[in-house]
């Protein structure tokens, strides 16, 4: 029987503290596209995408109506396409960004993903070709979104491929300068990549995943915010009890339009992502959650260890009220989308260090972090390479999304709009690691890795 106070409940969190699905995606194998004919390639690329989503905007528009929850993005991920294109050279891979974008458009989501490699013990000629393409694909396309795992638990980290996506930053920056550098809030860099997230810039269609997949991403930072503040004070048992019991709410919200998508567009359905994912709006920051615990600001003493029991409490609650849980699952800390860690950033009371601390705890790593423009390209790497250790040491999955904004500096901010946000240009540390990252070659995997 439905209980109506339950129903009440969900009302408000709608319209009142900003609960939403942040994304449904579609994740589509392109394995079967393979030619060794690029027309051809292209061709079937373009097809598979829009024969497999055409109906996928208008379902979660169907589905949005119908139970009144706010469906913000509808995404589509594909197979890595330094895969599908593995004979391709670089300007080929730039062709199949445009395939790729036409094909966004033509079904009307806001961003495909896969546009990516997997490099972790070593690039291929197709994997090598399709990054040195990524600046060019991102700055002529809006939509196509690049993810390239440089590192895993089970290989270590590829110490070339670092660098090298430390030149692909800058490159992407300085073709996108007049426009924020937003070509690499488009670009991720990652360790131990999921293969069924649904978020952007970092969704891609696994080799595992079957031909076609419905993923559902669920957020809902503000219901956790406003949970905590009507408890009030308590003892952190207490406090994660309210979050636990929080996140299985919103999971549950996800699990139905997770189903309902997956029935209508006779899809099977994967996982959902139960990540608490911000937005620049009032009341949907994850800084406020700490801050409700009672930090004074988001970056003080205290505040890894409230991100710590958040992201573990978020979890627990979600796998009881979902039998799939998966892709990222936990708490994002993103600069530019969250209010209360721009507030933060830009008052002095969060730092890039600080901020590295925390991804050893949350579900993702250095997101959406403004940096001055002439940072070298040896000093984005060595900011990788410390994010990417984070992840292969801690068994994780961490990422990397810098934007070195060309003509900007310290003290100054970014404005990309939208989920974007804005964002303060923070501060880095100003001595040289050109000459560690220049070593190339291979971290080795650490020893437990060896569990067989």
């Amino acid at each position: 029987m439905v209980n109506i106070n339950d129903v009440l409940e969900t009302v408000n969190m709608i319209k009142q503290e900003n609960l939403d699905i942040r994304t449904i995606t579609m994740g589509i194998s392109l394995f079967d596209c393979i030619s060794d004919d690029q027309k051809r390639l292209e061709n079937k690329i373009y097809d598979k995408i829009t024969k497999s989503a055409k109906n996928l905007v208008s379902t979660a528009n169907e589905l949005e109506a119908k139970y009144g929850i706010p469906i913000i993005n509808k995404r589509v991920s594909v197979t890595p396409i330094s895969l599908v294109g593995a004979g391709c050279d670089r300007d080929g891979f730039v062709r199949l960004a445009h395939v790729l974008e036409s094909a966004a458009n033509e079904v009307g989501i806001n961003f495909i993903g896969g546009y990516g490699a997997l490099v972790q013990k070593g690039a291929t000629k197709g994997a090598a070709a399709l990054i040195d393409s990524i600046p060019e694909a991102l700055a002529t396309t809006t939509k196509v979104c690049s993810s390239i795992n440089v590192a895993s638990t089970k290989a270590g980290i590829n110490m070339d491929a670092v660098a090298r996506m430390g030149e692909i930053m800058k490159e992407t920056a300085y073709l996108t300068r007049d426009n924020g550098s937003i070509g690499c809030a488009k670009l991720v860099v990652f360790s131990n990549i999921p293969e069924d997230n649904p978020f952007m810039a970092g969704a891609i269609h696994g080799v595992g995943e079957p031909d076609t997949v419905i993923n559902v991403g669920v957020s809902g930072p503000g219901v956790v915010a406003s949970a905590i503040k009507r408890e009030g004070f308590c003892n952190f048992s207490q406090l994660a009890d309210v979050i636990k019991k929080t996140a299985f709410k919103i999971t549950r919200v996800g699990q139905l339009i997770a189903y309902e998508a997956s029935k209508k567009l006779n899809t099977p359905y994967g996982i959902i992502d139960l990540s608490l994912a911000p937005t620049p709006a009032v009341g949907d920051s994850v800084a406020r959650i700490l801050e409700n615990m009672g930090l004074e600001r988001c970056g003080t003493h205290g505040t890894t260890a409230a991100l710590a029991m958040l992201n573990d409490a978020v979890k627990k609650g979600g796998v009881m009220a979902s039998s799939h849980v998966g892709g990222l699952s936990g708490a994002f800390i993103p600069v530019s989308e969250d209010a209360g860690m721009i507030e933060a950033a830009e008052l002095g009371a969060l730092n890039i260090e600080k901020l590295e601390a925390m991804t050893a705890v949350c579900s993702v790593g250095l997101d959406m972090i403004a940096v001055p423009g002439d940072t070298s390209a040896s000093t984005l790497s060595g900011i990788i390479a410390d994010e990417i250790a984070i992840g292969v040491i801690n068994n994780k999955t961490t990422a990397v999304r810098l934007i070195p904004v060309y003509g900007k500096g310290v003290g100054e901010s970014v404005e990309f709009g939208g989920l974007l946000g804005h964002a303060p240009i923070m501060k880095l540390n100003s001595y040289s690691s050109e000459e560690f990252i220049k070593r190339g070659g291979r971290i080795p995997a650490p020893i437990h890795s060896l569990r067989n």
